[in-house]
């Protein structure tokens, strides 16, 4: 395992060790009818202490070949539909937090070169009897020649650049034309999935990014009940800890998010996960 490519499972074994886990691993059935499709490209915007983070490495465990998973999955949603074997363990996952790169360089163009020289690091090392080009792309498009693994791109964090290069347009540019570059067209992603706050359209001037559908608060699709807990979630938590789900309510008043999906609307409450626990 290395640290970006197929970083294994524990950050999502902490996550069950955790005295509180809410069961959001059907998150999982609907990202396996997305790989390999057109609609491939997921980006979730959300407040922060929302799940968001910890959805993505629930992708990593689930997906990552760096380790058999499958125990840690046993008795949750995912284990009990006919994909849960057909997609476990089956790619190279990349996980990345930009935020972690962002902060370590002093520019965008920094980060990016540092980005790139980690990540094709950890594709030598894990493919050493390969010649890997250090060219992020190249690279992956030489690995996956050989070993017909696609990829699954999980980045956490993706807009942190916006947020701190509020005004600074060029370097926002150089940043959505590298991901086109890196993703867009590219047989060698079976998924990719993005996580930030701000929404992806406020970018929408820049065509960089327009593959990607975006889920969000307002129009959260048929995800809306895998980021936050939902009302049903937090009255069986109250009960379990005999708490009175009125006067949690009244303390945090959920979101009231509609899902359209393909079977319909649904309205859901969803309340913050932290605020909740």
């Amino acid at each position: 395992m290395g640290s970006y490519l197929n970083p294994g499972s524990i950050e999502f074994q902490e996550c069950l060790n955790s005295e509180i886990y809410v069961d959001k691993t059907g998150l999982l059935i609907q990202t396996n009818r997305l790989l390999r499709t057109k609609q491939k490209f997921v980006c979730i915007s959300r407040p922060r202490r929302f799940g968001k983070s910890m959805a993505a490495d629930m992708l990593a465990a689930y997906y990552g070949q760096g380790e058999n998973t499958e125990e840690l999955f046993r008795g949750l949603k995912i284990s009990e539909v006919p994909t849960f074997h057909q997609h476990l363990n089956q790619y190279d996952v990349i996980k990345i937090n930009m935020q972690e790169f962002l902060s370590a360089t002093q520019g965008m163009e920094e980060m990016l070169r540092l980005l790139q020289k980690r990540l094709i690091t950890d594709l030598k090392n894990r493919y050493s009897s390969y010649e890997i080009e250090d060219n992020l792309v190249f690279a992956m498009q030489d690995v996956y020649a050989n070993t017909h693994h696609p990829f699954i791109i999980l980045i956490d964090e993706w807009d942190c650049l916006f947020r701190e290069y509020e005004q600074d347009k060029d370097a926002q540019k150089k940043y959505l034309d590298f991901l086109r570059f890196w993703l867009k067209d590219k047989d060698y992603i079976a998924l990719a999935y993005m996580t930030g706050i701000l929404p992806i359209k406020k970018y929408g001037s820049h065509s960089a990014l327009n593959m990607f559908m975006e889920y969000s608060m307002t129009d959260p699709g048929e995800l809306a009940e895998f980021f936050g807990f939902t009302e049903e979630e937090v009255k069986g938590l109250c009960e379990e800890y005999a708490m009175n789900f009125e006067e949690v309510k009244a303390w945090y008043d959920g979101y009231d998010l509609i899902s359209h999906s393909r079977f319909g609307d649904k309205r859901y409450s969803i309340y913050s996960p932290k605020s909740v626990v």
